[in-house]
């Protein structure tokens, strides 16, 4: 990486020295510049966003056993997970998200955990952009 504030040896005696630290500085600066925006082309594929929804499918069950959870990326591509706890047992599903939509029919809660995902990622980016500006918000999430 590189270290803007390391101490030189010797400091610039004449303008030519002056020009080829800059040099270095601007070339420095070009090549932080490529590596933030690679950093974000390959942050669109991680995953961003999360909801998690528990609810009860049984009436005859008591307390919300079953649970729904989306993970999505950058796209709102990812996955919704479905957990359906009977007495009997538990079931288990997942479902692909490509573009915050599934080929597989989703059930109510599933398309609630989805928006809760999304949600929860505008929260999130918008709390980080008011402490980024100084603008209010507790710093907590």
């Amino acid at each position: 990486m590189f270290n803007f504030f390391k101490k030189r040896e010797k400091e610039p005696e004449n303008f030519q020295e002056v020009l080829s630290q800059l040099k270095n500085l601007e070339k420095n600066s070009e090549n932080l510049s490529e590596e933030l925006e690679n950093l974000k082309k390959e942050n669109k594929f991680s995953i961003q966003k999360i909801g998690l929804v528990r609810f009860n499918p049984f009436k005859e069950i008591g307390g919300n056993q079953s649970f729904s959870v989306a993970l999505l990326d950058g796209n709102d591509s990812g996955i919704v997970v479905t957990s359906l706890y009977s007495r009997e047992g538990n079931r288990v599903y997942g479902k692909p998200i490509e573009k915050g939509v599934s080929n597989y029919l989703l059930s109510e809660e599933e398309k609630q955990v989805l928006e809760i995902a999304k949600k929860n990622a505008e929260n999130i980016k918008s709390k980080l952009n008011q402490s980024a500006t100084g603008s209010g918000g507790s710093g907590t999430y």
